[in-house]
């Protein structure tokens, strides 16, 4: 039977993911508002979240359950939906550095190499 490990939503961004309207497809969630919240053994996420209701630590509007191969499945109010961890963009710092300008070799000129008539 697959393991599910449970991360659970932090007491701040639960109450302004409550007020979030709905959105249907694959979402982002941000690793840094959550806490890891155990495991559980069950056939499928619905299954986890029936075991869970029975339990102390029941999953709340928000919670993701993760499968072993990874996939991220966030408890919203009309079901499970597919979610994807927020990967924030690097940035290098040459972003802001402009690009070189002038011929960028000697084949640009011409094909003539430098010093030759």
């Amino acid at each position: 039977m697959p393991v599910f490990r449970i991360y659970r939503l932090k007491e701040t961004p639960r109450h302004n993911f409550r007020w979030q309207p709905h959105v249907s497809g694959s979402s982002q969630a941000r690793r840094k508002d959550y806490e890891e919240g155990g495991e559980v053994e069950a056939a499928n996420e619905y299954a986890a979240w029936k075991a869970l209701r029975e339990a102390p630590g029941e999953l709340n509007v928000g919670d993701i359950l993760e499968t072993a191969s990874g996939e991220l499945r966030i408890f919203k109010y009309v079901g499970f939906e597919s979610v994807q961890w927020f990967v924030p963009e690097v940035k290098t710092g040459l972003e802001s550095i402009p690009a070189a300008s002038g011929p960028a070799s000697p084949a640009a000129e011409g094909g003539k190499a430098a010093g030759s008539l």
